[in-house]
């Protein structure tokens, strides 16, 4: 079981960190949500929790719960531009089905 990071992901989130002068890595799992069922949900960690797996990536430290591990197991997180816009991209092996807006998912 992996979740992985790309180096421009990585860069990202140690840049964040960084400026935010505080925090541990980033955490990653999935809500019920949105028309097919799933939603990825990120954000900074400052502080792990005892139930939190963790995996590093470019020196980057990647925390998720065990539920959202059977979701997310295989998954690159990639940080890309197109065009004037940027954001993280989730390569997740899992997904059988996206929403056309691409907010949700379902495996």
């Amino acid at each position: 079981m992996a979740i992985t990071l790309t180096r421009s992901a990585a860069e990202h989130v140690a840049r964040f960190i960084q400026k935010r002068g505080k925090g541990v890595g980033i955490r990653l799992g999935v809500k019920t949500s949105g028309c097919s069922g799933m939603a990825y949900k990120l954000e900074f960690a400052d502080e792990t929790v005892d139930e939190d797996v963790i995996f590093e990536s470019h020196g980057v430290n990647v925390l998720i719960d065990p539920k959202s591990l059977a979701y997310l197991d295989g998954t690159e997180l990639d940080f890309v531009r197109e065009g004037l816009n940027e954001g993280f991209k989730f390569n997740n092996p899992n997904v059988k089905d996206e929403c056309g807006c691409g907010e949700s998912f379902n495996v």
